[in-house]
């Protein structure tokens, strides 16, 4: 063995050992990834099979049937839900950052009698189950006439969010104090302070508090099955893919899977796009208490 296939022998084993020592360091996080990954894999697998081969547990499609997505939309009005969930996501996301905003600035900035006690309410308010407060607001929405309609799953955002208001206090009270009492000096109001000087500076925080938003209010199931009712106009997706496997279709896992898959993909591609600034928002808003 010459000198040259001697080192290239050393340089293999210490590349094998690396792998190796990579694998073992990582195997806890690649075991967890793999619980999650496997699941989704198995559907969407299931999504491009035929309805007997879906039935018998194959775990790959052969033929691969991508006619499943087309059956959808005449199983079930995926089109109209697909809206409805958006209108949804959409408008009560705008409410909740709107109206959060000026709640958590005067709470983190802003001194008042009572402002202390008013942040234990709104932490008292994070405590409290959604069904708790379920039963006395379905009644005020039935006397008003708003069940059966989106309105009880969008109005609310526009009067504030606990959680929302919670996260973006935290990350007001990161910015120096200077800045705000420079702007005073300067003969800044609130309002000017906080549209010109905080929100831009703020901007992965709001990122971060509207993607958590938009991500409950896509996957609510228990809301919109309470509030919409029986009103099919009203019907977002989460409520529809339960209606989809009991409405004739019990048994076509394939089509369930593609419904699935096709209510899934909006939200991973937003993640992916908004990760790094979702991330950043979160590592923020927890530098100080």
């Amino acid at each position: 063995m010459t000198t040259v296939d001697v080192r290239l022998t050393r340089r293999q084993v210490r590349r094998g050992r690396r792998v190796l020592h990579l694998l073992a360091e990582h195997a806890p996080a690649v075991a967890v990834a793999l619980c999650f990954l496997l699941p989704l894999t198995i559907g969407v697998l299931t999504a491009f099979m035929t309805q007997h081969q879906a039935g018998t547990g194959a775990l790959w499609p052969s033929p691969w049937e991508f006619g499943n997505f087309r059956k959808v939309f005449s199983a079930m009005p995926f089109g109209r839900d697909l809206a409805n969930t958006m209108l949804y996501a959409g408008l009560s996301t705008i409410g909740t950052v709107i109206s959060s905003v000026p709640v958590a600035y005067a709470l983190a900035r802003m001194r008042w009698k009572g402002r202390e006690a008013f942040f234990l309410v709104v932490l008292a308010a994070m405590m409290i189950p959604a069904q708790v407060t379920s039963l006395p607001l379905y009644v005020l929405y039935s006397h008003i006439g708003w069940v059966g309609t989106l309105k009880p799953l969008i109005v609310p955002g526009f009067f504030g969010d606990a959680f929302s208001i919670f996260l973006l206090r935290q990350f007001f009270l990161t910015i120096p104090d200077e800045l705000t009492e420079a702007a005073r000096i300067d003969g800044a109001g609130e309002l000017r302070i906080l549209w010109q000087v905080l929100i831009p500076m703020t901007r992965p925080a709001i990122a971060a508090v509207g993607l958590f938003s938009f991500l409950y209010a896509w996957n609510d199931f228990y809301n919109p099955l309470l509030y919409t009712g029986n009103s099919q106009s009203g019907q977002t997706l989460a409520v529809a893919l339960t209606e989809l496997a009991k409405n004739g279709h019990q048994n076509a896992y394939e089509l369930q899977m593609a419904a699935s898959l096709m209510f899934l993909l909006p939200i991973l591609v937003l993640f992916f796009l908004a990760q790094k600034v979702f991330v950043e928002g979160i590592t923020l808003t927890g530098i100080k208490g």
